[in-house]
């Protein structure tokens, strides 16, 4: 057996003892920050490969309508309620999370912990003038991270063999990936075999926040979890892909019994 199939069969057998609801068949964690940290940091420590996923209604809709992405979540190492909506979802039908697992602050926890430890990072994704910005942040806030690569997320499928190769060369444990909803999960999906880093999460805007392209919602709308309205705020052409949101509740609302049914 090889290390790879070991390490996979290893995360695989960790992952089956995650609490989890299953929302339209998305397993989603109902760890809280602490524990999914602590989770985490044990799967960088033992060398596991786990994709997580963080995941939103947007998600979770896309899911039912596509079979191979919904089979792409069910596969994935661990899924945590970034959505508000994910959350509200599993408190109404009685299956309730510990609570929101932000994937921008899911990020920061990560590097307050690897960084005393000299985790390596891997930035991937946005417009390189973003990736590079967003760097440079973190390199700020957490010095003892050790940054071994950062790319730009512009490349087509005639380069993941050169940009997968890049990554195992630096062989990073925490791979932060910031690129299309379409692609971002599915490209981590395709190659985490490839891949094999600990911790491979997709983290979507976070990069425009963290360069400072985009301001994170404050305190207010976050208590309010608005934090979806006041993205649309800074970025209203997002409108489209928002209306999904009241279409998730309603689904939810109007199936109750049918939503944690396999």
């Amino acid at each position: 057996m090889s290390l790879t199939t070991t390490t996979n069969s290893a995360a695989a057998s960790a992952a089956a003892t995650i609490p989890k609801v299953r929302i339209y068949g998305v397993p989603v964690s109902k760890m809280g920050m602490k524990q999914t940290v602590a989770y985490l940091t044990d799967a960088i420590e033992q060398r596991q490969p786990h994709q997580i996923i963080t995941a939103n209604p947007i998600m979770v809709m896309a899911a039912q309508e596509d079979p191979a992405y919904l089979r792409m979540m069910q596969e994935a190492e661990l899924i945590v309620p970034d959505g508000t909506g994910v959350v509200w979802a599993a408190n109404y039908v009685g299956e309730p999370v510990a609570e929101r697992v932000p994937g921008y602050d899911l990020l920061h926890e990560l590097m307050k912990v690897g960084e005393p430890k000299g985790w390596k990072v891997y930035l991937l994704g946005a417009s390189s003038d973003v990736i590079q910005a967003a760097a440079d942040r973190l390199k700020a806030l957490y010095p003892g991270i050790e940054l071994v690569g950062v790319r730009d997320g512009y490349f087509g499928a005639d380069q993941d063999a050169e940009v997968i190769a890049d990554i195992v060369q630096a062989a990073p444990d925490l791979l932060f990936v910031g690129r299309s909803a379409a692609n971002q999960e599915p490209w981590i999906a395709k190659y985490k075999e490839q891949l094999a880093v600990p911790v491979m999460m997709g983290v979507g805007g976070s990069f425009d926040v963290l360069s400072g392209k985009l301001k994170r919602a404050p305190l207010m709308f976050q208590k309010l979890r608005l934090e979806w309205f006041y993205r649309l705020l800074q970025e209203p052409w997002r409108y489209k892909r928002m209306l999904i949101l009241p279409k998730f509740a309603l689904k939810v609302m109007r199936e109750k019994e049918k939503v944690t049914k396999p």
